[in-house]
Parts: C-alpha cells; sequence; structure tokens
C-alpha cells in the first residue's frame, strides 16, 4: 500500500470516526430531550389535575336541570260544556282577558301572562278543577336543578352565582342566582328502610335570571347549571 493510500485510509477512518462522535452526541441529546419532554408532561398533567380539583371544588355542577315555571291551569267554576276557545297556544294575554266560555261561563285569566296548552275539545263536558286552558307568567321562570344530598347541596346558598347552558343553544353561556332551595326533597312523606344501602334524595335548585336579558329561553327547555361557591 502506497503511503498516498494510507493517508487517504486515515482520513477516511478519522472521517468515521467523527461521524460517529457526532452519532452519539446527537442520540444523547435526543434523549436528554425525550426525557426532559417526559417530565413537562408529567409537570402539565401534574397541573392539570391540580388546577381541575381546585376548579371543581369552586363549583357545583348540576345536570339535571330545565327552564320552568309554575303552570296556572284555568276552568270552569261549575260543571259545563265547553262551547268556545279565544286563545291558542303561544299566544301572550293581559289579567282579566277572556279565554275560552263553558255554557253561559266565561273563562278568565286572573294574571298576564303566556298560554301554553289548550283543550280544543269543543263539545266536551269539563268538571271544576280539569284545566281548559294552560299559561304561565314569563316572569317567574327559573332554571331548576335537581341535585343529590350528597352532591354537594350542603355548599348551595340563596345568592350565589349561577351559568348555565341550555341545549338549545348549545355551549352559549347564561348567567343567574340562586333564588331558592327546596326544604324538602322531591318525594312526600318518609319512608325508612332498614337496608345498609339507603336511597339518595334530590332536591330542588331554583336560579332565577333576567327574563328581559335571555328571551330567548322558553318554558321546558333542558339545561345545565354550575354554582359558584
Amino acid at each position: 500500500m502506497s503511503t498516498t493510500e494510507e493517508k487517504i485510509l486515515k482520513k477516511e477512518e478519522a472521517i468515521l470516526s467523527e461521524e460517529k462522535a457526532i452519532l452519539k452526541e446527537v442520540k444523547s441529546e435526543r434523549k436528554f430531550l425525550m426525557i426532559a419532554y417526559g417530565v413537562l408532561l408529567t409537570i402539565i398533567a401534574a397541573v392539570s389535575i391540580v388546577v381541575y380539583f381546585k376548579y371543581s371544588s369552586q363549583r357545583i355542577q348540576i345536570d339535571k336541570s330545565a327552564v320552568s315555571a309554575p303552570l296556572i291551569q284555568l276552568g270552569a267554576a261549575v260543571p259545563g260544556t265547553l262551547q268556545e276557545i279565544f286563545v291558542h297556544e303561544g299566544d301572550t294575554v293581559p289579567a282579566n282577558a277572556v279565554v275560552a266560555r263553558v255554557d253561559n261561563q266565561t273563562i278568565k285569566t286572573k294574571v298576564a301572562g303566556l298560554i301554553v296548552a289548550t283543550q280544543n275539545d269543543i263539545g266536551k263536558r269539563f268538571n271544576p278543577g280539569e284545566s281548559i286552558v294552560t299559561m304561565i307568567e314569563p316572569d317567574q321562570l327559573r332554571v331548576i336543578g335537581k341535585i343529590e344530598e350528597d352532591k354537594g347541596l350542603q355548599d348551595v346558598r340563596v345568592g350565589q352565582a349561577v351559568t348555565f347552558t341550555v341545549d338549545a343553544f348549545g355551549a352559549k353561556t347564561f348567567s343567574g342566582t340562586v333564588d331558592e332551595i327546596s326544604p324538602t326533597s322531591n318525594e312526600s312523606g318518609i319512608v325508612f328502610n332498614i337496608s345498609d344501602k339507603r336511597e339518595v334524595k334530590e332536591f330542588d335548585v331554583k336560579v332565577r335570571f333576567s327574563t328581559s336579558d335571555y328571551p330567548e329561553l322558553k318554558n321546558g327547555m333542558s339545561a345545565k347549571m354550575t354554582i359558584l361557591k
């Protein structure tokens, strides 16, 4: 082998050795970056968990909620046959408006409100207590949520701020305040159970909101609410 060939071979070996060193350094750096990236992900996950639990601890979520107002049932004072209906579902009526006639009786509203249902069975006989026209007062609309007694009921207070969403409007957020907390569970009467597994009771939480700010909210719409502690 000539001197020139030996020099070329040595240079190639040197270059190869240098490439191996560079490759080893790159692998080392890559390993370090992977470890650093893993540590960073772990820190982010830990922070996220802390933030989530802190967020959750300051809020009470009630998924079983709906926009609702007390129903006002209008009917005859004495038995009779329905002769005429003067309103339709969706009508807005003033106080003392005639909404139906049963024989010679006129059925009137006592307050202004919104008609939500009517009985159109002309010729049908109605007894006292049977509803012919049903209405609500829009100003009495509330978001009513049902919360289980062991899911934060003890932390709910009148006046607490509330945000809520309505299924019909997707992720749009509405605001209100806790107006009333039911003093008793939704079941009437008390049942004693000897079983170790006690039945969990539900209580109503009513949230007031501005009906003038949110005229799009209708009676019966499904909702979800978040109470801020």
